[in-house]
């Protein structure tokens, strides 16, 4: 079990936008000025403080290039991008999640620009070096690729060719093992970082953007795009094969209604706020259910204490142990359930949090630190995505190495015959069992292959 990791970063401030810089960065902990306090002619009454502090995993400060804190796109690939390839190289996978204001960055993070190449062209690129590498080795991988949209709470396939005069939108469906995914999404097999770098570009230039306040060219949708990394390798004479999905995902900016917008674009900021205000309750009771299982943990934990010293617990009055976990509302989004599994399942999640430093966007940086430290407490269940077979094997193998050692013990002891004769069927016995398995998977596996 791990908790999802989180990242802030800082952009520099918009000469639109007008106001002081009112965020600081230090180590790891971001820095609010408090300008409700500021504010105030004679705010030494007020309880509340100057300076709200938050801490994270990383805090990135991108404001001014000149500054010796200054971080760069590869100083935030080296410490968020690395992650996600080291993981996805054992066989999770891995979900980076951007979450923020209209024109706080998310975009530039995640893709970058020409100029300044953002995370997920440096995940591709990091996949084809090591695919490079597989080339003297009993090894290969497979990279397929797909691009989509959710506009309007509708999902779209970026990478689809398609009339515009006649929009369609996929449908999401859940398989009971592999979880959500969208019926129809087509998937793209790449052999080099150019074919991805021009999917990319491709995707990129079908999503729908609008000019708001902030930014000319603001995403009205959120886009995922995802990498499914297949190895094939020899491992103990036997063909094994890991598979790890990587969920690269751009959410679009939250943003106040503006009644001087027209109809159409206050309704996508609607459904835009609706998916965020979903995802943000998904957070928060995930939260509080890993908070609840802790204690409960705890609860256990000096209740078998109290057993074992021949001390009597106290029993307990409240209904913190028969508490039954929050219902978690994956479905009221479309965004939210088809991350359904980074969100609480079999995935290492990170989050990153961009945030201007203006005075003038102080109530959406707060919101979204807020936002940010609230995701700290959700608890994630990754494994490795193995081939069943193959692990089946590995786990009798091991079983059928335990039991032999054990029945060597037993003849190297020999004190009581008759004991160790009824020890030994039995542990011949299992042994033999096993190997029969092994080699009925074997037999199995090659009737498939031929």
């Amino acid at each position: 079990k791990v908790h999802l990791t989180r990242f802030v970063s800082i952009r520099p401030q918009k000469r639109a936008e007008g106001g002081r810089v009112i965020v600081e960065v230090d180590d790891k902990v971001a820095k609010v000025r408090n300008i409700k306090v500021d504010s105030r002619l004679d705010s030494n009454w007020d309880s509340r403080e100057r300076t709200v502090a938050f801490s994270f995993d990383y805090c990135y400060w991108s404001v001014d290039p000149e500054d010796p804190k200054y971080a760069s796109q590869e100083m935030v690939f080296q410490d968020l991008g690395t992650s996600v390839l080291s993981g996805a190289f054992r066989g999770y996978n891995i979900c980076l999640l951007a979450y923020g204001q209209t024109g706080s960055g998310k975009t530039y993070t995640m893709m970058g620009t020409p100029a300044s190449i953002g995370l997920t062209p440096r995940i591709c690129e990091g996949l084809f070096s090591r695919k490079d590498d597989y080339s003297d080795q009993m090894a290969s991988c497979r990279v397929k690729v797909s691009f989509l949209e959710i506009y309007n709470e509708r999902v779209r396939d970026l990478l689809k060719q398609s009339d515009r005069k006649k929009p369609y939108t996929l449908r999401v469906r859940e398989h009971p093992e592999t979880g959500p995914y969208v019926q129809g999404l087509t998937q793209h097999l790449v052999t080099d970082y150019k074919q991805v770098v021009k999917l990319l570009e491709d995707g990129i230039a079908k999503r729908i953007t609008a000019a708001t306040h902030i930014h000319n060219a603001s995403s009205r949708s959120h886009a995922i795009f995802t990498i499914h990394y297949t190895q094939a390798i020899l491992e103990n004479n036997l063909p094994s094969e890991i598979a790890s999905k990587i969920n690269l995902v751009d959410l679009a900016g939250s943003e106040r209604a503006d009644p001087s917008y027209c109809k159409d674009r206050i309704t996508e900021g609607a459904n835009i706020n609706k998916s965020l205000v979903t995802l943000g309750i998904v957070i928060s009771t995930l939260a509080q259910n890993s908070q609840m299982f802790s204690s409960c943990q705890s609860i256990n934990s000096l209740a078998s204490e109290g057993e074992s010293s021949h001390v009597e617990s106290p029993p307990s009055g409240g209904s913190s142990g028969s508490r039954r976990p929050a219902y978690i509302p994956y479905r009221d989004s479309i965004l939210t359930w088809l991350l359904k599994d980074s969100l609480g399942g079999n995935s290492k999640t990170i989050m990153i949090a961009t945030i201007s430093p203006a005075s003038s966007s102080y109530n959406e940086t707060m919101s979204t630190l807020r936002y940010a430290a609230n995701a700290k407490n959700i608890i994630n269940k990754p494994r490795v995505n193995e081939d069943a077979n193959v692990k089946l094997i590995r786990e009798l193998r091991e079983e059928i190495d335990r039991l032999k050692n054990m029945l060597m013990s037993f003849e190297l002891r020999n004190s009581s015959p008759s004991w160790s004769d009824d020890k030994d069927g039995n542990l011949t016995e299992l042994v033999l069992q096993n190997e029969m398995k092994v080699c009925m998977i074997y037999l199995v596996l090659y009737l498939l292959l031929h």
